[in-house]
């Protein structure tokens, strides 16, 4: 496939994300957290629901850029049904990846996988890594509550 073309896939995937959400909502009787980015006013509101030590259901709203949109649409796709030890291994190699590092476990991550491409626009990395940071947070909070 030539680049232009995987370029334009990319880009459709990543703006049907932004324009279609998965998971897109708020849940009840969920952990809740909430992160913005106060360098460009993105917000994301993360409802995850535990079952032991798996993801149930996952949803989000908020306000953000094509980026932080899409990010969270693929995250909520790529921790549905995961232990939170998984999502956690997740949500570094994502970090990673857009910060340029590139990883065999990328293809783990589903559609997300597509924001590899942010690691060149170094201003967009807190866009895309909003709703990975969210639900690192909300396991964080989910183990504070066990205890």
């Amino acid at each position: 496939m030539a680049l232009s073309s995987l370029n334009s896939l990319y880009m459709a995937v990543v703006a049907d994300h932004s324009k279609n959400p998965h998971h897109h909502g708020v849940l009840e009787n969920a952990e809740h957290v909430q992160l913005n980015n106060p360098t460009c006013g993105d917000v994301i509101s993360l409802s995850v629901r535990f079952d032991g030590d798996y993801i149930s259901d996952i949803a989000f709203a908020g306000d953000g850029c094509t980026i932080s949109t899409a990010s969270a649409s693929m995250m909520t796709d790529a921790v549905l049904g995961k232990t939170c030890s998984e999502v956690l291994a997740l949500a570094d190699v994502f970090s990673k990846m857009v910060q340029g590092e590139k990883s065999a476990d990328q293809e783990k991550l589903g559609d997300a996988e597509f924001l590899a491409g942010v690691s060149k626009f170094p201003q967009r990395i807190k866009c895309a890594t909003l709703a990975w940071n969210a639900i690192k947070m909300a396991i964080e909070s989910q183990k504070a509550n066990k205890k």
